[in-house]
């Protein structure tokens, strides 16, 4: 069971993973500025004000006492800039998760490090035992994603998606010599 109802904040390597905050709003409005962002999901780049409220209405959480939503922004450590965001939508021991990164700070493996990230997270500090996302099946670098995060596809469909889950992943134990 999650030990918190705030997001708390985690790191990777290189990101730090910030629980979301209205005042984010105009610098995320500038990372999700791409309309190639929404090809897979449909939608379009936010105005500031527009992801100001949004962030507003995810900041005062689910009006389902039995649900959190988790939302983190994406600091890049070496620049100090937002690059994305991710997700988790948590029930008890399992979450559903999401993640997006600007186009400009694509192609460097920060989804997949956050996603990894996001999932030992959620294993730790919330307690999370099965991990849940949506892909586009044609959307092979949201696949990848999955895939670095311990998911795996399920073969089941919603709205045009598929479903893959997982859980987090497992500590590497290390054993040393006698």
């Amino acid at each position: 069971m999650p030990t918190t109802r705030e997001p708390l904040p985690f790191a990777t390597a290189r990101l730090d993973a910030l629980p979301l905050a209205p005042a984010y709003a105009q610098e995320m409005a500038a990372v999700l500025a791409d309309p190639a962002l929404y090809g897979f999901t449909g939608g379009g780049p936010p105005e500031p004000a527009a992801l100001r409220a949004r962030y507003e209405r995810q900041c005062a959480g689910s009006s389902d006492p039995g649900e959190l939503w988790w939302n983190w922004v994406l600091r890049v450590r070496a620049d100090g800039n937002l690059a994305g965001y991710v997700q988790a939508t948590v029930r008890g021991p399992r979450a559903e998760i999401a993640w997006v990164v600007g186009t400009p700070w694509q192609g460097r493996g920060y989804a997949s490090e956050a996603a990894r990230g996001l999932a030992a997270h959620l294993a730790s500090a919330g307690g999370v035992l099965a991990l849940v996302a949506h892909i586009h099946p044609e959307h092979a670098a949201s696949a990848a994603v999955a895939e670095a995060a311990g998911l795996r596809p399920t073969g089941e469909w919603e709205d045009g998606e598929q479903r893959w889950a997982g859980g987090p992943p497992q500590p590497v134990v290390r054993q040393g010599r006698c």
